[in-house]
Parts: C-alpha cells; structure tokens; sequence
C-alpha cells in the first residue's frame, strides 16, 4: 500500500486510481455507484461484468433481477478468473462494469463488439474530453447517454477505512444499441445514493451463467 496513505493518521482518499493491469492494485467501487445505475437503468437478458474483482458490483446487478455472470483477468476470489475481456470473442445482452483506468478505450471497443444491447461503463467524466477519443468513439459511435454523478466517488484499496472524499467527477457511460440516435443525453443523479446505499449489506451471492 501506498505509503502516504495515511496522513496524521487518517486515510487521504486517492487522487489517482491506478490501472490494474499487473494485479496488485484493487480499488472496489463502492456499492452505491451500482445502485445509481441499476436504479436509472433497465436491463433485458443476462449481464456480464467483466471485471469483477471480489464481486462487489455483481452482487448488486444479481438485484436487476437479471442472470449475471463474474469474470476477471485476475483471481480475486470471486467469478471465473483468467478472462481477459480485451481479448474474448462472444456476444451477451449487457455488459456492465468500471474499467482499469488505463484500459478504458479498450473497453469500450470491445465492450461494444460482444454485446448487443447495453454497454455500460463506470469512467471518469473527463473522458468526455480529448481530440483523439472524439474521432475514434464519440462520431462514431457515442454512449446514448451519459449518467453524471452529483456525489463524488471515492475508491480506495481493498480493506482500506474508508473516510474522507474524492476529487474525481464520474458518470455512468451508458451505450445503447436500441437507441437510433447519434446524440447523446446528458444526465444527473439525483443525490442521496451515497447515503442510503453505502451501508446496504451485498454479501448476495449472484446467479453466474456458463
């Protein structure tokens, strides 16, 4: 763990959430993100989130009363390990999970190869931005709307207090194919979420689908 940390004893929330692109770095998202999502969000047919880490996010989507299946490149203890999303080849109705930061692009490429309905990702609402992201996935193919946090999310490392708050502004990056139009909504979740939802119990097991 990060040495700086801890600061005067209290946890400093991240400025930066690494990529996990080697395994050791873990930041969970916080149970209430998923909620504002499956909250705003109807999902039809099965769910994969492929990225799952310890299951955190799967556990709320199995409540979208939708079949979910759990997989990761890396061996949390939880879904099928050893899947590396970027390179799989299949089709399923929704994908929905939050990206290792450096891999987003990636994401969403293949994200909108293998699905046939909803890809949603959790991002950074500055991904938004940059010459190089509007020419290769905003004119051609843009989320039909983009669900914007009014509370920040803090991500902090897998058994860390968690306290204070981030600097960071996240959305809900919501590609639909059933929606015939190239423009994109842009929207606001109302505020509450973190609140009402960061002490709600997720230990429910998800049904996986093979």
């Amino acid at each position: 763990m990060d040495s700086t940390y801890n600061i005067n004893g209290g946890p400093k929330p991240t400025l930066k959430r690494f990529a996990d692109l080697d395994g050791p770095d873990f930041y969970p998202t916080p149970t209430w993100a998923t909620y504002a999502l499956i909250d705003n969000e109807r999902f039809d047919g099965r769910i994969w989130e492929p990225a799952c880490g310890d299951g955190t996010m799967a556990r709320v989507l199995c409540e979208s009363g939708r079949p979910v299946e759990a997989s990761d490149l890396y061996n949390r203890g939880y879904g099928k390990a050893g899947v590396d999303f970027l390179k799989a080849s299949r089709s399923v109705e929704n994908i929905v999970t939050n990206p290792p930061y450096n891999s987003a692009e990636g994401f969403v490429e293949a994200g909108l190869r293998q699905t046939t309905q909803k890809l949603c990702l959790l991002l950074r609402l500055a991904f938004l931005e940059g010459a190089n992201r509007q020419r290769t996935i905003f004119a051609k193919t843009p989320p039909a709307r983009v669900w914007v946090f009014s509370e920040r999310i803090t991500f902090y490392p897998a058994g860390a207090e968690v306290k204070g708050s981030g600097t960071t502004a996240y959305a809900w990056f919501v590609w639909d194919k059933q929606c015939n139009t190239l423009e994109t909504a842009l929207k606001w979740l109302p505020l509450g979420y973190k609140a009402r939802y960061s002490a709600v119990d997720a230990s429910k097991k998800p049904m996986l689908f093979k």
